[in-house]
């Protein structure tokens, strides 16, 4: 049993005994456990995933000191993964920053004081700004802070300081099916509860790996007392796809093709929903002839799924009275990704499977408060779900924030790889990031580099000063992180849960909504503070802003009802309640109340393999016990020491047979844009053709195509040509 089988075997152990297996290997010093018991218990959703945990934090003199998942709540269940169990650990890390930074005249970081950093914020901001009123700058957020923070961030850029491109880390990862909603219902909104997974009787898993990187929700998959049929279409073996009652190992890339032939079949064999179809949608005929050119052979052919198979999965979901679809990463970030995204929507629309129990088309979102910054984050969208370009919308806005509506502006920001463009261009001088390290996590590192020599100012937010990013700053703020603060955050199912202040903030830390506060006061902008004053009016401005949209919250009586309830989710109007599961009358959000059949021609990913990169690289988690860049699990003992230390890279071992490869060798994987060095691993989680390595690790990114989709602007991090080439064995 290799390094990755063992932990992989270990993620599994989600109920509360793995705190005791992990202690029996570690000692119960590297948990932090203490043999007291906590004078006090504070509530509050985990900060790492979208799945919205719920945890304990036990406490003794106001300092945290331990967790346990919350034994009742409707999300976890007295469960949490490696993560949720660790939660502290960045927390009380010792290294975490404690004092603003600045670079001297030669380049290393000075410790400075908040007045001083502010001053200099201030500053060079102003430097940049026009007469317009309007700044040569930009920010990049995240899905990691809390709603209340992305809307004062939002608003105080965009209407305050005149920064009105502005971006979130969010678009690497959701951008994808939050286009595909609005586009197919009217508006950015997952249909689903949680509850759908135990209820349904065909689940459909469609590049998602929830057994690995949700497994909290994989637990509400088994808990399913239905003996539900499980369908997985994804290139790799992955865990989820060993569970699954049949598996679908299509080539990468083509998901979108597969799709049409599934809905090509549906049809011929009249397996549809033709009344529900009538009544709830638009658009159908036009589909229905764009599947007549659909050649099943075809789809064989390219997909590598035989045709019979294509043929039974089809009889599957018809046979089935309640059957969710489910989709990720390995839909979202793709050449047509949106596109993609929307034929898993078609199939539940053209079977009636939405608005009903253990139905629906549902989209698994990636960080802790994604859907927060969907729609409260003021770039793609106007606060609450609002258009930038509607004037009742800006005129709305600006009467609840009492600002002029001219300070508003007519449309959303560029995209997140359109503003480095700018950058790289000249054109924006000045670049606020927040609680992202995108220096490591974009898909085109050279890119930021080449970026980093024009900006004239670069200011970083984070936890840490010494992530990739920050360590490329001039000025660097450091922030409170999880457990550290109060305010909202909303996971995949639409759930808004609250995130409480459980530990003492280190040394002259502040959280970001004091940040973003002192940087209003610097400016002068007395309508920020009047607005955001605190968290809890925040959210009360946030809930006028809601009011008659379909993410309307301003029938919550406030954080204490929030707190009370385990989580509310969206929408829950004044004078009615919480709505569980969208679309249950079949009414949509586009002004003739029908879903939208939304379709286009399959096209091959234009970085295809040759004889000199004959292989396809495929990236994603490697698994439950790492985040993202490593920034926050990298300072849990724990996590690291059951996590793979070294970048490896997954190879079929028959193919590995063929390049004179054996397990442990180091390997030389070039792509057009570059060459790294890693670890082999052999395993038949990969099939001939294809390779994986985990997006964890800085240098991969180094391999990957600038490819984005061109309706949501998502990078294609799951496609790249590579070769492989034997070094040397360890």
């Amino acid at each position: 049993m290799n390094l990755i089988t063992k932990i992989q075997n270990l993620f599994l152990q989600t109920n509360g005994p793995l705190t005791q297996t992990l202690a029996k290997k570690t000692g119960p010093n590297d948990l932090g456990l203490v043999p007291h018991q906590p004078t006090q218990t504070t509530s509050l959703v985990c900060g790492y995933c979208s799945v919205g945990c719920n945890l304990q934090v036990h406490q003794k003199a106001d300092k945290a000191i331990n967790l346990s998942p919350e034994k009742t709540h409707p999300v976890n269940m007295g469960k949490a993964c490696p993560k949720g169990w660790q939660a502290l650990a960045p927390v009380v890390a010792d290294d975490r920053a404690k004092y603003p930074l600045v670079k001297n005249e030669k380049g290393q970081f000075q410790q400075t004081s908040w007045e001083k950093a502010l001053d200099l914020f201030h500053s060079k901001l102003k430097g940049v700004t026009g007469d317009n009123g309007l700044a040569q700058a930009a920010f990049l957020s995240t899905g990691q802070i809390t709603t209340e923070e992305m809307a004062l961030l939002g608003s105080l850029a965009k209407f305050g300081l005149g920064i009105i491109q502005g971006d979130g880390n969010t678009r690497q990862c959701m951008a994808t099916s939050a286009v595909a909603y609005k586009q197919s219902f009217g508006f950015d909104a997952p249909p689903f509860s949680y509850d759908d997974l135990r209820e349904s009787d065909v689940l459909v898993f469609i590049g998602a790996n929830p057994c690995i990187n949700h497994p909290i929700l994989w637990k509400h998959v088994v808990q399913n007392p239905h003996n539900p049929k499980i369908i997985v279409l994804d290139p790799r073996n992955t865990k989820t796809a060993q569970a699954a009652t049949k598996r679908y190992p299509l080539k990468a890339k083509s998901d979108l093709l597969l799709l049409y032939g599934i809905a090509k079949v549906l049809v011929d064999q009249n397996l549809i929903d033709e009344d529900y179809i009538a009544k709830n949608t638009k658009g159908f005929s036009e589909f229905k002839s764009f599947l007549e050119e659909i050649d099943l052979a075809e789809v064989a052919k390219i997909t590598g799924i035989k045709k019979e198979d294509i043929l039974a999965l089809p009889l599957t979901i018809a046979q089935g009275k309640r059957v969710s679809f489910w989709w990720t990463m390995g839909v979202n970030q793709g050449h047509q990704a949106v596109l993609t995204a929307q034929a898993i929507i078609n199939l539940a629309l053209m079977t009636g499977n939405m608005g009903r129990v253990g139905t629906g088309a549902n989209s698994i979102t990636g960080q802790c408060n994604a859907m927060g910054s969907r729609l409260f984050s003021n770039t793609t969208n106007l606060l609450g779900g609002h258009d930038f370009a509607r004037p009742d919308h800006r005129k709305k806005i600006a009467q609840i924030l009492k600002i002029e509506e001219s300070k508003i502006p007519q449309k959303a920001s560029l995209a997140y790889d359109q503003i480095l463009d700018q950058i790289e261009a000249g054109e924006i001088k000045f670049l606020w990031v927040i609680a992202t390290n995108p220096f490591h996590s974009w898909i085109d590192p050279e890119k930021l580099q080449r970026m980093r020599e024009k900006l004239d100012f670069l200011v970083v937010q984070d936890l840490y000063s010494d992530t990739v990013t920050a360590l490329a700053a001039d000025l660097f703020l450091p922030a409170a992180g999880w457990g550290e603060k109060e305010g909202v955050m909303i996971n995949s199912e639409r759930r808004l849960s609250k995130v409480n202040p459980v530990s003492n903030i280190k040394v002259q830390a502040k959280t970001d909504f004091e940040i973003f506060l002192e940087i209003a006061k610097k400016f002068q902008l007395g309508w920020v503070t009047e607005a955001f004053s605190n968290p809890e009016q925040a959210f009360a401005t946030l809930q006028k802003i809601t009011e008659n949209q379909p993410c309307d919250i301003s029938g919550i009586a406030g954080y204490k009802e929030i707190e009370s309830s385990g989580g509310i989710q969206w929408p829950k109007a004044k004078g009615n309640g919480e709505q569980k599961r969208l679309f249950e009358d079949g009414k949509y959000y586009h002004k003739d109340q029908k879903a939208a059949f939304l379709f286009g021609e399959p096209t091959a990913p234009p970085n295809q393999t040759s004889d000199n990169f004959p292989y396809v690289l495929l990236t994603g988690r490697g698994s439950s016990t790492q985040w993202h860049t490593g920034t926050r699990t990298d300072r849990s003992p724990i996590l690291k020491k059951i996590s793979p230390k070294e970048i490896y890279v997954e190879i079929p071992p028959a193919q590995a047979k063929e390049l004179g490869i054996i397990e442990g060798d180091l390997v030389q994987v070039a792509s057009p844009r570059g060459a790294i060095t890693a670890m082999a691993l052999l395993t038949n989680q990969v099939k001939l053709g294809e390779v994986f390595i985990p997006m964890h690790f800085a240098e991969v990114n180094q391999l990957l195509d600038p490819v984005f989709d061109v309706s949501s602007r998502q990078p294609s991090y799951k496609y790249t040509p590579v070769r492989i080439t034997a070094q040397k064995s360890l």
